[in-house]
């Protein structure tokens, strides 16, 4: 699927022209943690399409909005001539994609995000096990843990990184030596995301008692909880992380938390060196590595403050155009 910038937002402004704490144990206590770390959806990729279907449902003269699409038509007829922003997904070669592939993650997770976004850029298929982060009888079989786990092909693959670092091996065909390089600026902002940015969203996002609510109000919806676990998680685990982010906050000496957000975002920007993407004309891992762990907050109230406040957005949208759809199968 192929998408161009230059043309979303011709066609949008020429149509918008037309228009004219409770008591728990500490391990109980750890698993919230655990899941709580991270916020929201996952990137709105049809907000165009939504905008612009209740651009044709609205109340508007149906000849406005008829003028409004012809000129729009004219305007992409005459932008596909010029623009060279057309973002396209990367599939690697048919006979390298694995053919059955598991993802047990937590749905807001900013890691299991990290790897869908790989995954979902290199329309790999895969299949998502929610986890629920109390019992994690979903992961009984396994002697780790955590999340995320991706099972390809009946391999275990566990941690982010590494399970990032082992499917470009075996679908992008890179070599371990030049993935895993000190010098190589990808594996530098790879590390960055992991030992800086993500420390960075936990007091951002629980910075407020209405902030951790917003949160875990989507967690709860998203997550594999009972009826009665959602209430005791959505309360007692949004009271828990606002005071956990709080000593985070500490642990990393962060004094202001969207001064740190903002620096971060600003830091990215930075690296681009004005190119579209860290890769260039393309993404590449530490690309697709900030994209993924800002998933999850990204229409949240930190992650619209993030938007508003720094240069970062227009990265994102570009990130979110490239990405496209998941490619995420019914398990």
């Amino acid at each position: 699927m192929r998408r161009a910038s230059t043309l979303t937002s011709a066609l949008s402004r020429t149509l918008t022209a037309a228009h004219g704490g409770g008591s728990k144990s500490p391990a109980v206590q750890h698993r919230l943690i655990q899941v709580a770390l991270y916020g929201s959806s996952t990137g709105n990729s049809h907000a165009h399409q939504r905008w612009f279907s209740r651009l044709l449902d609205s109340g508007s003269s149906g000849k406005v909005v008829s003028l409004g699409v012809a000129g729009a038509l004219v305007t992409v007829a005459a932008a596909t001539s010029f623009s060279q922003e057309v973002y396209a997904k990367e599939p690697p070669p048919p006979e390298v994609v694995p053919k059955d592939v598991v993802l047990y993650q937590y749905e807001a997770c900013p890691f299991c995000n990290k790897v869908k976004a790989f995954l979902d850029y290199y329309d790999i298929p895969y299949k998502v096990v929610e986890v629920n982060p109390l019992s994690k009888k979903e992961i009984k079989w396994s002697d780790y843990k955590k999340v995320p786990i991706l099972v390809v092909d009946g391999e275990q693959l566990n941690d982010s990184s590494a399970i990032i670092d082992k499917l470009g091996q075996k679908v992008l065909l890179k070599k371990e030596a030049d993935s895993n390089s000190e010098d190589n600026e990808e594996t530098k902002w790879r590390r960055w995301v992991d030992n800086h940015l993500v420390h960075i969203l936990s007091p951002n996002i629980y910075r407020k008692t209405s902030e951790a609510l917003e949160s875990f109000d989507y967690i709860t919806s998203n997550g594999n909880f009972s009826f009665t676990e959602k209430y005791t998680v959505k309360y007692a685990g949004a009271a828990a992380m606002y005071f956990v982010s709080k000593k985070l906050k500490k642990k990393y000496n962060i004094t202001d938390e969207r001064a740190a957000l903002y620096e971060a975002a600003e830091t990215w920007v930075e690296a681009l060196n004005g190119h579209e993407f860290l890769g260039g004309s393309k993404p590449n891992l530490a690309d697709l590595a900030v994209f993924g762990v800002l998933r999850p907050i990204r229409y949240l109230r930190s992650g619209r403050d993030m938007v508003e406040h720094t240069r970062i957005g227009e990265w994102y949208t570009r990130m979110e155009n490239v990405v496209g759809e998941p490619s995420r199968i019914k398990a």
